[in-house]
């Protein structure tokens, strides 16, 4: 790998480190500024790694205009005009300053996926540390020249893209001044069904790619993502709402405060449990080999006697010799008299018959 891990705020991420999460408030702020703020506050008490939004205006992700080209039929967003539904769901730039301030000052890292130059340009003003490039913008060439000609590092999501695309985003960005990237395996689905995770291509993509890869996830729940950092994914993004009930744009696929809890304690242990191949015992293993089967004298024996099957069985504890050497011990002599119930050991046999 080019690089084993990125800086993002002065935190490390990489297949070294713990997970990094981040909290995607997305729209579930559902037009209100206060409901931004609270939420930045909770998903910093959560524990996550940073919190992103995202930036842009309805007017510069479509037209208003009422054609069938523009209305979505299907899915979450059912019967929504485009323009519509990203007036609803937009984060109005004129909140940003006010919201990367209130991260600030919780010591919390903010940042943001922009959907144009624009945006760019107005997070570049507030000092944002990274950038996402969403799924659906990945094949926005021209959007990912701009964003990487900053030199801050970008993560990007790969949700229907197929491997051209890809490798046509990575190669922009690192041609245009990226140095830091991080690619996510994504399902653009809203949920996504866990079934089509297919989480074995987080590893494909930090191979193929040469890159850091981890997992924008829009399951519900939290089992894939735990599972996600067995097979490598070194960041996760989540969907994150203060309450479902709230019945916002993104509500249905994001977690609660105590599933986002949930997440960021499990991923760190998941992570832990990775470990490196071997098979030396384990320290929290030596004290449970007394329980492992060994060789037991079973009846009293008198010197010289010759033991039998009768005399010795294979039995816990583990202090006698090793249940291969049953066969070997049988028709041997004892070399003292033996109690019944003492542990067989070769000073305790002669071979000599």
């Amino acid at each position: 790998m080019q690089n084993k891990y990125i800086t993002i705020d002065g935190k490390k991420v990489g297949p070294a480190y713990k997970p990094y999460i981040i909290a995607e408030l997305s729209a579930n702020h559902n037009g209100s500024i206060e409901k931004a703020l609270e939420s930045i506050e909770v998903a910093a008490s959560c524990g996550v790694d940073a919190i992103k939004i995202q930036s842009y205006s309805p007017d510069t992700m479509t037209i208003d205009c009422d054609k069938s080209d523009f209305q979505i039929k299907g899915g979450l967003w059912d019967g929504y005009q485009l323009y519509d539904l990203y007036k609803w769901a937009q984060t109005p730039f004129e909140w940003h300053q006010q919201l990367f301030d209130k991260a600030r000052s919780l010591g919390i890292t903010l940042f943001s996926s922009p959907f144009d130059e624009t945006a760019v340009d107005l997070l570049e003003s507030l000092n944002a540390p990274a950038y996402k490039i969403a799924s659906f913008e990945l094949t926005d060439l021209p959007l990912i020249e701009y964003v990487a000609k900053t030199g801050k590092p970008i993560i990007m999501s790969t949700g229907m893209a197929n491997i051209e695309e890809i490798s046509e985003a990575i190669s922009t960005a690192k041609e245009h001044g990226c140095n830091e990237l991080i690619v996510l395996h994504c399902i653009s689905a809203y949920p996504a069904p866990a079934e089509q995770s297919n989480l074995a291509t987080i590893q494909d993509i930090s191979t193929r790619f040469n890159v850091i890869s981890g997992l924008s996830d829009h399951t519900l729940g939290t089992a894939v993502s735990v599972a996600s950092v067995a097979l490598g994914a070194s960041l996760i993004e989540k969907h994150f709402t203060l309450n479902r009930a709230d019945k916002g744009p993104d509500s249905t696929f994001s977690l609660e405060p105590g599933e986002l809890k949930q997440l960021v304690k499990e991923t760190n242990i998941a992570h832990k449990a990775i470990g490196k191949a071997g098979y030396d015992k384990k320290p929290v293993e030596v004290d449970n080999i007394k329980f492992r089967r060994s060789l037991y004298f079973v009846n009293d024996l008198s010197l010289g006697d010759i033991i039998t099957s009768a005399d010795i069985k294979r039995i816990r504890p583990g202090f006698g010799l090793a249940p291969k050497y049953y066969q070997e011990v049988i028709g041997q002599k004892v070399t003292r008299d033996i109690d019944r119930g003492t542990a067989v050991s070769w000073e305790l046999i002669s071979k000599e018959q």
